[in-house]
């Protein structure tokens, strides 16, 4: 059980090998050359401006997003003069597989806008290869709900253990009439079902853009352009593409987090400025609750031995809970050695064969635990996390504990990644081992407590 519950931790992604996309921009009509170069654990997604001076570097990131930028119907990111538009259908589709580190190079202010949607970039990345790292990936998982609404417009966002898009579309057209797509995300069903799905507007916006000097690069070929008697000279992949192509332009938007989300959004005719303004929302909740856990920590310097103090700064557990009173042995996120003494006043005994009070087996495997707790948690990675008991495996006991013991329990971290940890751990009464047992642990952050 254990190693399976490890191997389901997802690891990051970058390309096997660079290559290069060319086209034109939907909106400026801009000549652009992209070349993709695979890029190292843990530093995300970076566009490079190689036609500006100093060539410029543009993090993925929120902190980046340009509002009024006169072009609307994209999402556009930039830093001073270096600016990029229309990177929804890209992010998208890195987040949609699973690309979490790459470096871009892009010669003009507008990625290409190939055929309107994910499904040009989707094929390149995979042509290239796609690489699995050593590090576990990154997601922020939604703590509490969040949303935002205009003119009967809305999208929220609620705790989820996964990634899931819900949207209601309803344009004033018929053919653009209550459609609604809803999907769990990830890759193989953003490969099939999301990623072809093309940008779309109605023919008089699509008048509208040209007469202000946009949609430059737009044609019925990238573009499904709706009129009154149907869609100018295309069709559609699916019944409901229009409602998909919101789902692409959600999933990219938010995607400039710096990583996916665990949550359920639900959008009702929702755009980018709805999009971007829940993603400002979900950056400051996700600041929010860092700065809150970032106290969350035990600075071990070079001691080996912390007290019940400092054993209640780590862990969450109190009385009559809290099971260790003492570790005197510890090497930070690697074994430890903790202490429980065993007396009458614990409150099982009172009801656990009262007449001659026997230790609980389950109160031991705690026990073994919270001292795993211990070790993991003083580790500073995991700083601001708190460990949840996941599976427990091969559990023996050896010997019943009765009051007078002292419990010596021993942890050992057998394998861990940055969201899982296994622990085999053994309980000892004057030398002579009494229990044992393997165990899983995941990590959150300690603000899910509050």
């Amino acid at each position: 059980m254990a190693d399976r519950l490890a191997n389901m931790v997802q690891k990051q992604k970058t390309i096997k090998q660079e290559f290069v996309l060319s086209g034109i921009g939907l909106h400026t009509g801009c000549q652009v050359h992209v070349r993709f170069k695979p890029a190292p654990e843990n530093s995300g997604i970076k566009f490079i401006r190689v036609d500006l001076p100093d060539h410029p570097v543009i993090e993925a990131s929120a902190r980046n997003i340009l509002i009024d930028t006169g072009i609307p119907r994209c999402t556009s990111i930039g830093r001073g003069p270096a600016v990029i538009h229309t990177v929804e259908h890209l992010m998208s589709t890195l987040c949609g597989i699973g690309i979490e580190n790459l470096v871009i190079e892009i010669d003009a202010n507008e990625l290409p806008g190939l055929d309107g949607s994910g499904l040009e970039f989707l094929r390149a990345i995979k042509k290239a290869g796609i690489l699995e790292q050593n590090a576990a990936s990154r997601y922020y998982e939604i703590i509490e709900p969040i949303g935002v609404s205009e003119n009967g417009s809305s999208i929220y966002v609620v705790p989820a253990k996964d990634f899931k898009v819900s949207y209601t579309l309803d344009y004033d057209n018929p053919l653009l009439r209550s459609q609604f797509f809803s999907a769990t995300i990830n890759g193989e069903m953003f490969e099939r079902e999301i990623a072809p799905c093309r940008t779309f507007c109605l023919e008089e916006e699509a008048n509208e853009l040209r007469a202000r000097g946009l949609g430059k690069g737009a044609d019925y070929k990238n573009t499904l352009v709706v009129g009154k008697d149907g869609i100018k000279e295309n069709k559609v992949r699916f019944p409901d593409e229009f409602a998909r192509h919101k789902v692409v332009d959600i999933v990219g938007d938010l995607y400039l987090l710096g990583m996916p989300i665990h949550g359920h959004v639900f959008a009702v005719k929702s755009g980018h400025n709805l999009n971007l303004r829940l993603l400002k929302k979900i950056w400051e909740q996700k600041e929010k609750y860092q700065k809150k856990t970032s106290a969350v920590r035990y600075e071990l310097g070079d001691r080996k031995v912390i007290d019940i103090n400092g054993i209640m700064k780590i862990l969450p557990h109190r009385y009559p809970f809290l099971l260790v009173d003492r570790v005197i042995e510890i090497e930070k996120g690697k074994r430890g050695i903790g202490i429980k003494n065993v007396t009458i006043n614990d409150g099982f005994f009172q009801g656990h064969f009262p007449s001659r009070p026997v230790m609980p087996g389950v109160m031991m495997i705690e026990a073994m635990a919270q001292v795993a707790g211990v070790v993991m948690l003083t580790d500073e990675v995991h700083h601001g996390k708190v460990a949840f008991f996941m599976a427990v495996d091969n559990v023996k006991f050896r010997k019943v504990v009765v009051p007078g013991d002292q419990l010596e329990m021993e942890i050992e971290v057998v394998k861990e990644k940055s969201r899982i940890a296994q622990i085999h751990a053994t309980s000892k009464v004057d030398g002579e081992l009494v229990a044992e047992a393997d165990m899983v642990f995941s990590f959150t952050d300690a603000a899910y407590l509050d």
